[in-house]
């Protein structure tokens, strides 16, 4: 402010000091003394303000008050006029030094709290437990699905899921985009290049037509041979199924 004042006073002597009759001169030392002046009034406005906001000197008796605060902590901490901001500012007065180590095997979490003084204090803290998904697949088919995976496709382990009666964890029917996500949370390994299958292995019903030399059901192609027809029926009917689950034994395409 004070600044600001001196600028007036300059501002006002160049002004009065001015020849009259030079009007070009005399106007741009009014505009300039005419700033001077908005400036004092912005500065004793600013002034003003901080006077008013400037901490009060306390007086002896507000002083023994809070110096008795010290020793009850605890009054300060709970009473209902301080605020979460008030608690960050006492704790960052008082703490020199936090040291935490989180333990997932306990789900716990152990701090080291050094105060002021070097005084130090070790607390624990239970860590939330992650609670297991309410929605899951059926154990059943999670147990079913790491000894198909590594064997066959997605595609034929969804229809193996869906004849033996199996659903989703929302009752869906299965199909190979399901199984792949199945596969992919679970981790399981993909179906790679299979050796040639020994007695007794799992084919698929394409397969198991290819072998009993079924053609599909279509008039342009040749049917198939009569007799090896009613073999496969014959031994799909004394299967323990009744031939239902679809895929058939290798062990029996070899016998037909």
């Amino acid at each position: 402010m004070e600044r600001a004042a001196f600028a007036v006073n300059r501002a006002e002597r160049r002004y009065c000091a001015v020849d009259p009759d030079n009007r070009l001169v005399a106007r741009r030392l009014e505009h300039e003394w005419e700033e001077a002046l908005r400036a004092l009034e912005a500065a004793k406005a600013e002034l003003a303000r901080r006077e008013e906001q400037r901490p009060r000197v306390l007086s002896a008796t507000e002083r023994k008050k809070l110096v008795a605060l010290g020793a009850d902590l605890a009054s300060v901490w709970h009473a209902p006029t301080t605020t979460p901001r008030d608690r960050k500012e006492l704790l960052r007065t008082l703490l020199d030094e936090v040291t935490l180590h989180v333990d997932r095997g306990e789900a716990a979490a152990h701090l080291v709290l050094r105060w002021k003084g070097d005084v130090t204090s070790r607390l624990t803290v239970a860590l939330p437990r992650s609670r297991p998904a309410t929605v899951r697949t059926d154990e059943d088919t999670l147990a079913l699905l790491p000894r198909l995976a590594p064997h066959y496709p997605v595609a034929v382990i969804a229809g193996v899921l869906n004849r033996q009666g199996r659903r989703t964890a929302y009752g869906h029917r299965f199909d190979a985009n399901r199984v792949g996500n199945l596969r992919r949370h679970w981790r399981i390994s993909v179906c790679k290049a299979k050796p040639p299958a020994a007695a007794g292995d799992i084919v698929t019903v394409r397969q198991a037509a290819a072998a009993l030399d079924v053609a599909p059901s279509t008039p342009h192609q040749r049917r198939p041979d009569p007799g090896r027809t009613d073999h496969a029926r014959r031994a799909l009917a004394h299967s323990p199924d009744g031939g239902t689950q679809g895929p058939l034994p290798r062990h029996t395409r070899g016998r037909l």
